[in-house]
């Protein structure tokens, strides 16, 4: 099993979401979240002030996927949260020992 994190653009979610859902990815977590990477963040103009946005909105999408669909996942979310500007995003993978189904004790892939 790996787990999937990607970081993305906030508008790009109801794409993401869709493209997972027909790679057969059933479930994932969303949080918004607020970082930079290379953007740096940038100025903005409030009431005739300038003043410097650090950390920009994003957000994070988290699944727990089968090592046999990896490669599918990443094209999915390549693809669907791509806009060619900086900022689109990252995507990590992480392998992952153990899940666990809390109502029903079940374990392993079945769990997820």
């Amino acid at each position: 099993m790996k787990l999937i994190t990607a970081v993305i653009k906030p508008f790009k979610l109801d794409d993401v979401r869709e493209a997972l859902s027909e790679v057969g990815v059933q479930g994932m977590t969303v949080t918004e979240v607020k970082g930079f990477g290379r953007q740096k963040g940038h100025t903005e103009l409030y009431r005739g002030a300038e003043y410097v946005v650090d950390f920009l909105p994003k957000v994070k999408i988290e699944a727990v996927i089968d090592d046999a669909l990896l490669d599918e996942v990443i094209e999915a979310i390549s693809k669907s949260a791509n806009t060619g500007k900086v900022g689109d995003g990252k995507i990590f993978v992480a392998a992952l020992e153990e899940a666990v189904r809390i109502r029903t004790g079940e374990t392993g892939p079945g769990a997820v």
